[in-house]
C-alpha cells in the first residue's frame, strides 16, 4: 500500500513541476480538494500515454531502434538532469555532449561556439560592430589587434595597438574580450571610446554598423617595363569571389602581363568561393576537383566560358590550406600556373557547418577532397615548384623587394 501511495505522490510530484506546483512529500498541500488531486492523477495518466504513443509512433513511423549506445546516452542525460545538485543549463550541457562527441573524431571536426565568433564573421564577410578587433595583453588591457579599413573605428583613427581604457564610463581595465564586446552590442547609436596612445588619452564617437571584411587586394607591380598584377587573399569568405573578380577586373584593365596570386597564410573557406574564382581562369572543358563521399565521387567542373591567356604564379605556404589548395591544384593542374614558396597544409577534407537552436556552431567533416587529376592531398600538401625560404631580413621588415618568394614568382612570368 505504502509503494502504491509513493508512486502516486511521485506522480503528482512530476505533473507539479510541469504546472509550477509546490507539492509537500508526505502530503498533498491542503488547498487541494479531493477532486483536485483525483483530477491531477487522471490527467498524469493521460499525459503518460498520450507521449508514450506519440515516442512509440515515431520510432514506427521511421522504423528505427534506437540504439544501445544512444539509449545509454539518455538514461544518463536523464539522470544528470535529476540527481544533481545544483540547477542545470540543459542547453549548455548538449552543447558540451555534442563538443564531446566531435573531439573524438578528426581534427578538423570541432565545436566553433557562437555565429560571432572570429571564424564564423570571417567566412560571412560581413558583420555589425566597430570594425575592431581585440585582445587582452598580459596586463589584462583591451589592446586592438586589427582595424577593418572603412569602418567606424577606422574614420574616428582607431589604430591597432591602442588601448581601450574606457567604454562611455565603463572602466575596461582587466575587462575579458566577451564582456567587453557584450558591453559594444548592447549600446544603441552613438557611444563613447576612450584609447590611450603613447601615454596621451582620447575619448572619440563610435556606432554600431555592418562591416565589410575585404579579404583581397591588389597592386601593379612593374617590373622591367612589364606591368606584373598581385592579388593576395587571406580567406575564402561569402564575399570573397566578388572582391576577387573586380580586383582582377581593375588589373586587367590596366593591362597587367602576368598574374601573381599570393595564398601564404590563407587557411581556406568557402568551397563554393575557391571554384567561382577558379573559374574565372578556366573554362567549362576543364575538370578543378573531386568530392568523395562514402558512397560516391563526382568530379567538378569550372563554370567558366573562357581560359586566360596570361602567365600566373602561385605563392603558398605551410599555412595554405584547403581551399587555397583547391585553387592551387586546379589552376596548376589545369592552367600550368607554378607554385612558388613551401609545401601547403595539406588539408583534403570538405566540413559543413551546423547551428544549434542556440546559435552556437559546429563543423563536421562530411567528405574528402582530390585534385582534378584524382590526387590525394591530405596530409600531404602541395609541394611548390620552386621551393624558396624566406630570408631572415624579410621576416624582420618585410617589404616586395626582400621577398624571395614573390620576386621568384614574377621572375617565373617574365621569363
Amino acid at each position: 500500500m505504502k509503494n502504491r501511495e509513493q508512486k502516486t505522490m511521485d506522480n503528482i510530484e512530476k505533473l507539479s513541476k510541469s504546472l509550477d506546483i509546490k507539492v509537500n512529500k508526505r502530503k498533498v498541500v491542503p488547498t487541494f480538494k479531493t477532486k483536485e488531486v483525483v483530477f491531477l492523477l487522471l490527467l498524469a495518466t493521460v499525459i503518460s500515454l498520450v507521449m508514450g504513443g506519440i515516442v512509440t509512433y515515431n520510432v514506427a513511423l521511421k522504423g528505427e531502434k534506437v540504439d544501445d549506445e544512444l539509449q545509454e546516452f539518455i538514461t544518463n542525460y536523464d539522470y544528470i538532469v535529476d540527481n544533481y545538485y545544483k540547477d542545470i543549463d540543459k542547453t549548455e550541457l548538449v552543447d558540451s555532449a555534442i563538443a564531446g562527441m566531435l573531439s573524438t573524431l578528426d581534427k578538423n571536426s570541432a565545436y566553433v561556439g557562437g555565429s560571432d565568433t572570429n571564424f564564423s564573421i570571417y567566412l560571412e564577410g560581413t558583420y555589425e560592430g566597430t570594425g575592431i578587433q581585440v585582445f587582452n595583453d598580459d596586463n589584462g588591457n583591451i589592446v586592438v589587434y586589427t582595424v577593418f579599413e572603412n569602418s567606424p573605428a577606422s574614420k574616428v583613427g582607431l589604430k591597432s595597438g591602442d588601448v581601450i581604457v574606457k567604454l562611455n564610463e565603463n572602466d575596461t581595465t582587466n575587462m575579458t574580450i566577451d564582456k567587453f564586446s557584450e558591453l559594444v552590442k548592447k549600446q544603441k547609436g552613438e557611444f563613447n571610446i576612450t584609447y590611450r596612445r603613447d601615454d596621451v588619452e582620447k575619448t572619440v564617437k563610435l556606432k554600431v554598423d555592418t562591416i565589410e571584411i575585404k579579404s583581397v587586394a591588389s597592386k601593379i607591380i612593374n617590373k622591367d617595363n612589364k606591368k606584373i598584377g598581385y592579388i593576395r587573399t587571406s580567406i575564402f569568405a561569402n564575399n570573397t569571389y566578388e572582391q576577387f573578380k573586380e580586383e582582377l577586373e581593375k588589373l586587367e584593365d590596366e593591362g597587367m602581363e602576368g598574374l601573381v596570386i599570393d595564398l601564404r597564410g590563407n587557411s581556406g573557406g568557402h568551397l563554393s568561393a575557391a571554384e567561382q574564382i577558379i573559374s574565372l581562369f578556366l573554362d567549362s572543358s576543364h575538370p578543378i576537383y573531386q568530392i568523395k563521399s562514402k558512397d560516391s565521387k563526382h568530379i567538378y567542373y569550372s563554370i567558366g566560358n573562357k581560359t586566360k591567356d596570361y602567365k600566373i604564379s602561385i605563392l603558398i605556404d605551410g599555412n595554405s590550406a584547403s581551399a587555397s589548395e583547391v585553387v592551387t591544384s586546379a589552376l596548376a593542374e589545369q592552367y600550368g600556373a607554378k607554385t612558388v614558396g613551401k609545401k601547403s597544409y595539406g588539408k583534403g577534407t570538405v566540413q559543413e557547418l551546423q547551428t544549434l537552436t542556440d546559435g552556437d556552431q559546429y563543423k563536421l567533416t562530411t567528405k574528402s577532397w582530390l585534385t582534378s587529376k584524382g590526387k590525394v592531398i591530405d596530409g600531404k600538401g602541395i609541394d611548390p615548384d620552386y621551393d624558396i625560404t624566406l630570408s631572415d631580413e624579410y621576416l624582420e621588415n618585410p617589404t616586395d623587394e626582400n621577398d624571395a618568394q614573390l620576386q621568384k614568382a614574377i621572375e617565373i612570368i617574365l621569363k
